[in-house]
This record gives C-alpha cells, structure tokens and sequence, in this order.
C-alpha cells in the first residue's frame, strides 16, 4: 500500500507531465485537460480518502486512497506515453505508429497493475495459476479479435498501408483515414466509411495507388477506344495523345506524358488504349470522364470514327425524306455561317454552295488547344458558338490579345497562303466549329480567278489590324501589302501560269 506523501508527489508528477505536454504539443491539449480533470478528481478522492481515516473510518479511507492513487499511476503512465510518442520522437524525426503507443501504454498499465497488487501483498503469480483454464477459454473464443488485434499491429509496424493511403480492396476504392486494434476505416468517394477487419488485410491482397517513392501520387489511368479499322493506327494514337496534351485538364499531369497504343485488333475495330496519369484519387471519375470528352472531340476533328454494332436495317421511303431533310438542314446552316464570313462577302450563291459542301464539324471543349502559334495548317475556322481566346507568346510569356466569339474566323492567311500561325488560340468555352480546307476554296478561285483580288483585298485590311496589335508585342514585320497577298496566294494556289 503507498503512502500518502508518496500519492501526493505522484499527483505534482503528473500535473508537471501534462504542463510539459501542452507546452510542446498543442495539439495534444484536449488529450492533456481531460487526463488532468481526472487527475484532479483523483487528487480529490485521495484528499477524501486521508479525512476519512482522520474521522476514524479507516477501510473507507484506504478504499479511497488506493483508488485513487492506482488513477493517478495510470494518469501518469498514460501523459508519459503522450510525451514520448506525440512530442519527444516525432521532434527526434520518428513518428511511430498510433497502435505502437497504444502497446506500449496496455503494457506499462499490465506493469503498473502488477506492481500494485506486490505492494497490496498479493501475489500475481496465484492468479495466473487459478485462472489459467478461464484464460484459454477467453483467448479461444476471441481468436477472431485477437487476429485482427495483431493484424492492426503488424500492417502499422511493416508500413504496409497508413493513413492517408488511397487503397483498393476487393470492390472498395477509397482513403484510409483511420487505421485501429480491431479495423482499418476507409473513406470511399461516395462518403461512404467501409471498415475492413485487419485480419481480412493479413490474408488477402489488396491495392495501395501511387508509388511510395513519389511525393505526390500519380496513378496511371486506362481508357479505351474502339475505333473503325480505316483509320490510320499512327493517326489515332495521335489524336488521342494530342487530345490530352493540348487541353488544360485538372489533376491530369504534364509528366509522365500520356501515350495511346493499339492494343488488338478485333472483327470491324481496332482497340486503343489512351494511358494518362492522375494526380488526385479520388477526381478519377470525373477526370476519365473529361479525358474521354477531349479525345472524342478531337478523333471527330480529324474525321476517325469510332466502330460501332452494325446491324441490317430495312430501309423505306420515311427514313430517306428524313435524312434528306437532315442533309438540307445542315447544309443551310453552312450555308448561313459561310454568309457570315468577312471574305466570302461577295460570293454567289452558287460559290457558298459549293464551299458549305467542304465544311467538316470541327468541336473543342473547353481548354483545348485550337491552333498554336508557329503551326502550319492549311485551313480556317468559323466559329459556330462559344469563345475563343488570341494570345501571342513574347519572351515575358504568353498575352492575350483577343476574344473570338461565335461568328468569329481564324486561320484566313494559312488557308489562303500557307502562312504559318501567328497567334495561339484556345478555347474558353465549349466550341462548335466548322473547317475548311484548302481545297474547298481551290475549286472556286479556279474558277474565277478576279476573286482573288477581292478576297485579298479585305484580308489586307484584317491582316493590318491585327498586325498592329501583335505589334506592339512582338518586333513583327509590316504587314504585306495588297499585291504581296495576292501574289502569294497565287502561288500557294498553283495559279501564276
């Protein structure tokens, strides 16, 4: 039995412990008032037990004084850990794990509780020996807890999984954020907490994403197409490269660059992989999903169509008046956005006919790349709808210079001459485009040659403006004149002879 004197030191000891670690550890403090509250209540008991065997009641002192001082034993054993493992070793540079601390303290209790019962005048040793049978029985009937027990212990002592892990398990997907005797909680996309027994860990294969020697994770993320066997395999394994590269996607990263590659070929497709690494788990969804969007849209710029179920139709009279209204319908668009079109101003109706029949869709969602400045691209954009942004790369970076919105056309002068791309345009919004090439145009300068004149005419006139805007960024030449223009684009047209 201890003495007073002695539960009194033992009380200014753990009242200076849990001083010492609030100091060191603030964010150990509400561990540390409540450890002290029960120290108090203690200190309390002890000075009720102490009146009590004053006033004659001696087995009710002793009651209290024995109970309190074994509190106060734990109290101090309990803020000693705290010490040691919250502030002491991650200060020296080595965190332990939660359930190390949690081992050490039952193991400094089991001690404590020992030493208790020798100073009582009891003898562990007959307890051991009279409740041996009771033990066996107790420890078979929870070998299940005892298994998951020790799991907890081994999966935090091995690292192979910690807190802040995004892990799979079976058909769970999710963040561990709590890792105890008994469980492993982790938390899914979905809000949802799964607690998977740790014994469940020890016995099966589960997954961690990232690789533990990066800072940061990336996860590499498979997404596939099937795509009609007339494309061109280099073509579309480009596409879909390009179609990440040149869009701004959150949380897909820049390196490792993304790659596509032609993983089989089945009857009527070939089966592409689009590979790009993630950097946050749990946007994986989401992030796949705006990755498929890009690619899609560019494999239609580029005119790669997908494979799709072919089945045998019949086909009657309704279903062909349809198509063929859906054909005029789409066709008189063209037609309206080709009248919008500053250079085609003094066109027939016959030449805007001619030239809506060499229109190709062309979508962007938002964030991609249109054309890039110093590309060379034989073709020009008419903005159906949404915006646009200009920008001109200059040493100090990249400036924007203008907002194109629907209506809107880029890229006259490498149709017209060949002339490389002079500014970078991006996307600000979805885009719906319309392309045209070249050879649309050819076809009708051919055929009347003074529309040349007209056309470069006004494009001087467009050229100017913007020459004088990029300009005053960049150390540009003087924009060509009328005769340059054309003379140019007679070349470029195969027209001088």
């Amino acid at each position: 039995m201890m003495s007073s004197a002695a539960s009194y030191a033992m009380t200014l000891g753990a009242l200076a412990l849990g001083a010492l670690l609030a100091i060191l550890r603030p964010s150990e403090r509400h561990h540390v008032r409540n450890a002290l509250l029960l120290v108090v209540v203690l200190a309390v008991m002890l000075a009720a037990g102490d009146a009590a065997s004053a006033r004659g009641h001696g087995r009710l002192g002793d009651a209290f004084s024995d109970l309190a001082a074994i509190g106060i034993g734990v109290s101090i054993l309990r803020l000693s850990a705290l010490l040691v493992f919250r502030a002491f070793l991650p200060m020296a540079g080595f965190p332990a794990p939660r359930i190390l601390a949690d081992m050490v303290s039952a193991m400094l209790y089991a001690v404590w509780g020992y030493l208790w019962l020798r100073m009582s005048g009891i003898d562990p040793s007959s307890l051991v020996t009279t409740s041996a049978v009771i033990t066996a029985v107790v420890a078979f009937s929870m070998q299940d807890t005892l298994g998951n027990v020790l799991g907890g212990v081994a999966l935090q002592l091995d690292s192979s999984i910690r807190v802040g892990d995004w892990v799979k398990v079976d058909d769970v997907s999710g963040q561990v954020v709590d890792i105890r005797w008994r469980y492993t909680a982790i938390e899914t996309r979905n809000r949802e907490t799964v607690f998977v027994p740790n014994s469940y860990l020890m016995k099966n294969r589960f997954t961690v994403v990232g690789s533990r020697e990066e800072e940061h994770v990336h996860w590499r993320r498979w997404l596939w197409f099937d795509v009609d066997l007339e494309a061109n395999p280099a073509e579309v394994c480009d596409a879909l490269e390009q179609a990440v590269l040149d869009a701004h996607i959150a949380h897909v990263s820049r390196e490792p660059r993304p790659s596509a590659v032609l993983m089989s070929l089945s009857d009527g497709y070939g089966r592409y992989a689009l590979r790009y690494w993630l950097t946050d788990a749990r946007d994986d969804d989401s992030t796949d999903s705006q990755v498929r969007m890009h690619a899609h849209a560019a494999l239609v710029r580029r005119n790669i169509r997908l494979s799709i179920p072919h089945a045998e139709r019949t086909i009657i009279k309704e279903n062909e008046a349809r198509r063929t209204a859906r054909r005029l319908e789409d066709l008189a668009h063209k037609r309206e956005a080709l009248k919008r079109v500053y250079l085609f101003a003094t066109l027939t109706e016959a030449e805007i006919d001619t030239l809506a029949g060499h229109l190709v869709h062309a979508p962007f969602l938002k964030g991609d790349v249109m054309t890039r400045q110093g590309a060379v691209a034989h073709w020009l954009y008419i903005v159906i709808s949404g915006q646009a942004e200009v920008s001109v790369e200059t040493r100090e970076g990249s400036t924007p210079i203008a907002v194109i919105e629907s209506g809107g056309v880029f890229g006259e002068m490498g149709m017209l001459t060949g002339e490389a791309r002079r500014a970078t345009v991006t996307a600000i919004t979805d885009v719906d485009c319309y392309r045209l090439d070249k050879t649309g145009f050819q076809s009708i300068l051919r055929a009347r040659p003074d529309l040349g004149e007209e056309v470069t005419r006004v494009l001087a006139k467009r050229n100017a403006e913007l020459s004088r805007t990029v300009g005053q960024l960049q150390a540009a030449a003087h924009p060509p004149q009328v005769s340059d223009l054309l003379s140019r684009m007679r070349t470029f047209f195969g027209l001088n002879a």
